[in-house]
């Protein structure tokens, strides 16, 4: 590993949660009456409160819904008013269930990860070897119902997620349409334990052309990743094999930074391999270094419409510095890159 490389996480995953714990909610009515922070724009605050009253004092069964519940529903609310459908908040509950799917590489479903297009959620990869995979889910296929609940602009990716995930030895039935299809199909899929290595290595044509398959960039930690990577690269070097196949096809992404560490292992110092610019316009640039191990290696990239975030960033660093050749189809194209 190289020592100067930054090992911050920042993470490509498939949405951006904003994860706030509520605390203290019920002393907020202070603002009663009062503007909101921006004074280029009045807007009263007090109007909040008084259909929070409303609600309380007229709903019939308003018994049901707690003073947590309302409060939460509101900051979603607010949240999806910026009609982003990758940017969702999650109550504490939820961000709990939602780690603890995020973190190693066994989990129970149907193995396939989600994205947006045109503001609908498709299949951005069934996983290989995947129950998803096996009875024909496809990249790219538009999901339209889940158990014959038809999903809605409302429903976000961690919704449909919530929808499918369950436990092993159960069903779930999607209806999808495929692309450049007229008719939608249904599927019902048995869940179990999926289990995904995040990268294989095979050697082709005599020994003579190393096969990395990377099928995501997360492990538990960053650190594992990257110890996972050098492993497999450090067997590579070993082989002294002067061809190389970088298969990224059906990689939805992970951690940003593990696409930028694997990147400058194949370049020399001073290129750019990313670009980020935030709302405020600061940009953030990403460099190589000198001292990759895979300098001198011929390298061809795979990808598909399943190789999506820190897979786009690799293989577009390795194109645009004409360092690799990319082979396959158009990439996801996702365009973003996105913090828990």
């Amino acid at each position: 590993m190289k020592d100067s490389k930054s090992v911050q996480k920042i993470i490509g995953s498939a949405i951006l949660i904003v994860c706030v714990f509520v605390l203290g909610f019920i002393s907020g009515r202070e603002l009663r009456g009062k503007n909101i922070l921006d004074s280029s724009v009045s807007v009263d605050s007090s109007m909040f409160w008084d259909v929070w009253d409303l609600m309380k004092s007229t709903y019939v069964d308003s018994d049901k819904v707690s003073d947590e519940d309302m409060m939460y529903g509101a900051i979603k609310g607010m949240v999806e008013s910026y009609d982003d459908p990758a940017t969702v908040f999650l109550t504490p509950e939820e961000t709990e269930e939602f780690n603890a799917s995020s973190e190693g590489k066994y989990f129970e479903g149907i193995g396939a990860e989600l994205g947006y297009e045109d503001g609908q959620i498709i299949v951005v990869s069934p996983l290989e070897g995947s129950p998803a995979k096996e009875v024909g889910i496809r990249a790219g296929d538009y999901i339209l119902a889940v158990d014959d609940k038809e999903l809605t602009t409302k429903d976000s990716i961690y919704d449909v997620v919530s929808m499918i995930r369950g436990e092993a030895g159960t069903t779930v039935k999607l209806t999808v349409l495929h692309k450049n299809d007229l008719k939608p199909v249904e599927y019902t899929i048995t869940r179990r334990e999926i289990t995904v290595e995040s990268m294989t290595l095979e050697y082709l044509n005599n020994n003579s052309i190393a096969h990395l398959k990377v099928n995501r960039f997360t492990e538990a930690t960053y650190l594992e990743w990257v110890s996972v990577w050098d492993e497999n690269v450090d067997k590579i070097v070993e082989s002294g094999v002067k061809k190389m196949i970088l298969d990224l096809r059906g990689n939805p992404g992970g951690f940003f930074n593990a696409a930028v560490y694997a990147a400058d292992e194949f370049l020399s110092g001073d290129y750019t391999i990313s670009m980020q610019q935030d709302g405020k316009g600061k940009v953030d640039k990403y460099e190589s270094e000198d001292g990759g191990k895979l300098l001198n290696i011929d390298v061809v990239v795979l990808v598909d419409t399943g190789s999506a975030s820190a897979s786009e960033i690799l293989a577009g660093a390795l194109q645009e510095t004409e360092r690799a050749i990319v082979i396959g189809e158009k990439t996801y194209g996702k365009g973003t890159a996105q913090n828990v």
